[in-house]
């Protein structure tokens, strides 16, 4: 599974701790920016390479992206085709957002969650699968529909 991850500057230093996180864990992650601190630069620039990114192939994609409030990000992401972006706050949503909704992208905010707690979204969103209920993929079909409209 291939990660794309991105953030603002508000979201840089916890983007850098969970890339690091994410190697360690054997994961292959693409980092799309911000490289380096920028305070002037813009979330939407980064939320718009992993939504892409994503979009491209999002069976086999996931994205991780990062911004102060985590909404900014989670909106942008939600634009595009075939991404399903989740704005989770704890393990337990983490947990909710892969199982029910197949959530393909995790947002997350750097104002409201430290490293520690951001850690274990991001290890229990990894491994949770898609429970494939049937009830699930009916709501996630009337989503994909509304991409059609």
């Amino acid at each position: 599974m291939l990660i794309y991850i991105g953030s603002d500057h508000r979201g840089f230093q916890l983007k850098e701790s969970l890339k690091k996180f994410l190697k360690d864990q054997g994961y292959e992650a693409v980092d799309v920016g911000n490289e380096r601190y920028d305070e002037n630069d813009d979330y939407p620039d980064f939320a718009k390479l992993v939504g892409r990114a994503v979009s491209q192939d999002f069976w086999n994609r996931r994205g991780i992206l990062i911004c102060g409030s985590g909404v900014g990000v989670d909106v942008v992401a939600n634009k595009f085709k075939g991404v399903r972006s989740a704005l989770v706050n704890n393990p337990d949503q983490a947990y909710l957002s892969r199982h029910d909704d197949d959530a393909n992208v995790l947002s997350l905010a750097a104002e409201f969650t430290d490293e520690e707690t951001a850690k274990q979204i991001l290890k229990t969103w990894l491994a949770t699968p898609f429970s494939n209920e049937e009830h699930h993929r009916r709501r996630l079909e009337k989503i994909n529909d509304l991409e059609n409209v």
